[in-house]
């Protein structure tokens, strides 16, 4: 008696669990916030392609100079996404694995450019990297090499505001792969160099590609440290977005067409992603 008496409670319970998901209602103290967020979000952009002067898109980009800044762009955001990888993943490594003291410091440390506004940033690499800079005037007086102001100070730049980016997803990667394989590759006489470039770089392969184009996509959109470290010298170091800033003073349709470039290529770079390497918890 008492079986039949709880049957048809817990057969209704699951026929209404089902006819929620079915529903797939959302509630709407969510959904109001969510939709706001979206506007929030979606409204501007949507701007930019409505005010965009799409006649005289062809004549603004073929001028030499839009033409030198996107170049200049895409090849130093290029060169710090090369340069965070070679130091950024050993770092994360570091960081996931290590048992050394002062870790937790040295992750905050490490993180810190992510939320320093990047004048700050730029600052701090003058007077690392400066002329008179701790680093920069040793490296004069040795080298006679001298970082700002110059291409390679805007590779500088965006390397110090985007690798946060590569070594936090890189991190994680690290600490959830499964070290069984690293082990079982230990036991078969692999080297640890050749464990970590054959077994565990390819664990954490879409994480990191994830990073990459992240840190790429961060490098890319890089203004403050730029403009405070390496100046605004057209064909040098005046990147996209330093072209839209100056060319909002003087040309406002020209700034909207290079903003609409720079929204292209970062839609195209995060686009390359797509949803399974940025989606946690599913397999590809």
């Amino acid at each position: 008696m008492v079986t039949t008496t709880q049957r048809p409670a817990v057969t209704r319970s699951r026929g209404q669990v089902r006819a929620l998901r079915a529903r797939g209602t959302l509630p709407w103290p969510l959904t109001v916030p969510a939709t706001v967020a979206t506007l929030f979000l979606l409204v501007p952009l949507a701007g930019l392609l409505f005010r965009a002067p799409w006649r005289g898109l062809p004549r603004i980009l073929a001028d030499s100079q839009v033409a030198e800044a996107l170049r200049l762009s895409l090849l130093c955001a290029t060169c710090a996404t090369a340069a965070s990888l070679v130091l950024g993943v050993p770092l994360a490594w570091v960081l996931a694995r290590s048992t050394l003291r002062g870790l937790p410091a040295l992750r905050a440390l490490v993180t810190l450019p992510l939320v320093l506004p990047p004048v700050v940033g730029g600052v701090a690499l003058l007077l690392a990297f400066g002329r008179q800079g701790v680093v920069g005037r040793q490296l004069d007086a040795w080298t006679g090499v001298t970082l700002p102001f110059t291409t390679a100070g805007v590779i500088v730049a965006e390397t110090f505001v985007a690798m946060p980016f590569l070594i936090i997803t890189v991190e994680g990667a690290f600490r959830a792969a499964d070290r069984g394989y690293e082990e079982a590759a230990v036991t078969l006489g692999a080297s640890r160099v050749t464990v970590f470039a054959r077994v565990t770089l390819p664990l954490i392969g879409p994480s990191l590609l994830a990073g990459s184009v992240l840190c790429f996509a961060r490098a890319l959109g890089e203004f403050g440290a730029t403009i405070t470290f390496a100046g605004n010298f057209p064909g040098r170091t005046q990147t996209m977005p330093l072209a839209v800033y100056l060319a909002l003073e003087s040309d406002p349709e020209a700034a909207i067409a290079l903003s609409l470039v720079l929204l292209l290529v970062s839609i195209a770079v995060l686009g390359g992603l797509r949803e399974r390497w940025l989606t946690v918890g599913t397999s590809p």
